[in-house]
């Protein structure tokens, strides 16, 4: 499947507007090709260019974040994620804060209602769908791994390590649930 040159021109742009972008420019490539891999199979079933956006931002985070971890710039922590080069506000009191850069440009502005009503209602309905997959076809634990992969942000390996199946089972049941979902949504 090619992707026209205005979905190539969107992804672009809501990577550039991601705020893990900046000082990350060098792994843009890294973020482009991540996306379009989780994206590529549902970009034309979606037909509302503000529905796509939507969640083509949801996809681009997801992709920006799984690229930054996979090359170490960040790591997890008991919070969240925190950036390689931040330091922890659990250190050491004789830690030298002299280098740290405080950006207000970082801030991101809510988005306007129509977005998040958008937002909210593709979200319920992949939720949902995954719900019905999962309730269809309960021992593969499709809902589970699902939230520990998207929500959790935990890589194949640390749920497979989790529940105590192979991390290439793990990356079927993403495969075959997403292919379940992709269907049903075509």
């Amino acid at each position: 499947m090619e992707l026209t040159q205005e979905k190539i021109d969107l992804i672009s742009r809501i990577i550039k507007n991601d705020r893990k972008y900046p000082n990350n420019e060098d792994l843009y490539d890294d973020f482009f090709n991540e996306t379009c891999k989780r994206s590529v199979a549902i970009l034309n079933a979606i037909e509302t260019e503000s529905t796509l956006e939507a969640y083509l931002k949801r996809v681009v985070t997801t992709s920006i974040v799984n690229v930054l971890k996979d090359s170490g710039r960040l790591r997890r922590t008991r919070s969240g994620y925190m950036s390689t080069k931040e330091v922890a506000l659990d250190s050491s009191d004789d830690a030298d804060y002299s280098d740290v850069v405080i950006k207000y440009s970082d801030i991101k502005i809510p988005q306007n209602p129509e977005e998040i009503v958008i937002q909210k209602e593709i979200l319920e309905f992949v939720a949902d769908t995954i719900r019905k997959i999962d309730e269809e076809d309960p021992d593969k634990d499709y809902l589970h791994i699902y939230t520990l992969r998207y929500d959790k942000g935990m890589t194949q390996k640390e749920i497979s390590e989790e529940l105590g199946i192979s991390q290439s089972e793990i990356s079927k049941r993403l495969y075959k649930l997403m292919d379940k979902v992709r269907s049903i949504i075509e």
